[in-house]
């Protein structure tokens, strides 16, 4: 095999295509849009996002009902007991940035929930934002603690302060 055919046929970037530059060209005059019509000056796009030539576009025909959650959802890391007994030993204390050190959650969360599958037999101190019935009795039965963190601030409805009622001079 000879190196200079290797690269034959193989180009790295493709020619634009070049138009109005005569009759013989094939893209001259009128460039490959046609004589009349919308899409024939300047500025015009073809084709356009989203249309259906004049009949009424699919987003306008469905109906639109409720609302998401998305922007109050709130995600939470979710760990079992099971999972601390053999990567935390005892009078530890396990939190949101210890079980990240530890590479038991990953990604960034708005809390932690503490589940109660497995078992748990050293005593830690366990600091989350909501504990499940059997998770929580678990660890106060291992001799441990679980402290419940306060959640986010409600926002404060009011920042001006309350109107002040008119007063009628007599």
């Amino acid at each position: 095999m000879d190196l200079t055919v290797v690269s034959q046929g193989v180009h790295r970037r493709k020619r634009k295509k070049r138009v109005g530059r005569g009759i013989g060209s094939g893209h001259g005059k009128t460039c490959g849009r046609g004589h009349k019509g919308q899409y024939s000056s300047a500025g015009s796009e073809w084709p356009r996002p989203l249309y259906e030539g004049g009949q009424m576009p699919l987003y306008r025909r469905l109906p639109k009902r409720g609302f998401t959650r998305g922007p109050w959802k709130k995600t939470y890391a979710i760990v079992n007991v099971g999972d601390l007994q053999g990567r935390f030993h005892n009078g530890e204390v396990v939190n949101l940035q210890s079980l990240k050190a530890r590479g038991l959650v990953d990604g960034t969360f708005d809390g932690l929930r503490v589940l109660g599958d497995g078992d748990l037999s050293c005593k830690l101190t366990v600091q989350a934002h909501h504990f499940s019935a059997t998770a929580k009795a678990k660890i106060e039965q291992a001799g441990g603690v679980c402290e419940i963190l306060p959640g986010p601030k409600k926002p404060a409805r009011n920042k001006m302060g309350q109107r002040k009622a008119k007063t009628k001079k007599s």
